[in-house]
């Protein structure tokens, strides 16, 4: 398996068109933009603590 490119991301996005309609995706674009700020932002808090622990 190669890197993905443009053919194959155009068949995902009419998959995912045809699965959740043109109204949904700027909704799960959203949602997901939101998961990956949390994901982000608690690895952050947990590497920090780490680090403070580390420090003790």
């Amino acid at each position: 398996m190669g890197p993905i490119g443009m053919p194959e991301l155009l068949i995902i996005l009419v998959i995912v068109v045809l699965i959740f309609g043109v109204n949904k995706i700027p909704q799960l674009g959203k949602g997901l933009g939101e998961g990956i700020r949390n994901f982000k932002s608690a690895l952050k808090a947990g590497q920090e603590e780490a680090d403070k622990n580390l420090k003790q």
